[in-house]
């Protein structure tokens, strides 16, 4: 799967979804410090399932209506290891990956939601 992984997601991760095969695009070491409207546009443009750990990206997904094209993924792991965190991320995309494609989802310890941008 085509991912866009924003400088909130740790390195960690980014390492394990590509290990498991997905092709990241991690802003962290192309584009440092870019503000989230042009991470959506990168997302938009590479059509990449965005995965965030920045709650705010929520906000500019219903509010401004800038849902990537290939959908946005928010981790909700804080306190957790890198290690847990990475198995966590790696067995959402393993076991969901199709389900997140043009969906709003929240990945969290024990849960996750995924939902259609319309039901908000």
């Amino acid at each position: 799967m085509n991912l866009l992984a924003d400088e909130s997601v740790d390195r960690q991760i980014v390492e394990r979804l590509r290990q498991d095969g997905h092709d990241v695009l991690y802003i962290a070491e192309v584009e440092p410090s870019i503000s989230g409207n042009v991470v959506f546009d990168r997302a938009n443009e590479k059509l990449a399932l965005l995965v965030t750990g920045d709650k705010d990206f929520g906000e500019i997904v219903f509010r401004d209506n800038r849902l990537s094209s290939g959908g946005v993924v928010l981790l909700r792991l804080a306190g957790l290891s890198a290690e847990k965190k990475s198995e966590i991320v790696s067995n959402a995309f393993r076991e969901h990956e199709a389900d997140f494609a043009n969906h709003f989802s929240v990945v969290a310890p024990g849960k996750i939601r995924i939902r259609p941008k319309e039901t908000s």
